[in-house]
């Protein structure tokens, strides 16, 4: 009896260790395809605040040329109202 107490000990030993490892080898499988992911991620994440960073720069630079637009709008109304001439549309 004592052989049989033996061997079933052993048989679950064995059926718990085969699911320990088999859990082992699924999490470790899915901790890669984890990490995989989230590298992925990491470099759409840097492209996009690429692209935000470079549309904010293009955006001051827009505002700095617009500035100066009005700005020579300006001078030309000033130099038109001190020599008498008016701007015509074509």
């Amino acid at each position: 009896m004592s052989e049989s107490i033996i061997v079933a000990l052993i048989a679950g030993a064995a059926s718990i260790g085969g699911a320990g490892i088999g859990a082992y080898f699924s999490n470790r499988k899915s901790s890669a395809l984890i990490t995989y992911r989230l590298e992925q991620l990491e470099k759409k994440v840097d492209k996009h605040n690429s692209v935000v960073e470079r549309t904010y720069a293009l955006e001051q630079q827009q505002a700095v040329q617009e500035e100066r637009l009005d700005v020579a709008n300006h001078r030309i109304a000033d130099l038109e109202a001190i020599t008498g001439h008016m701007a015509t549309d074509k």
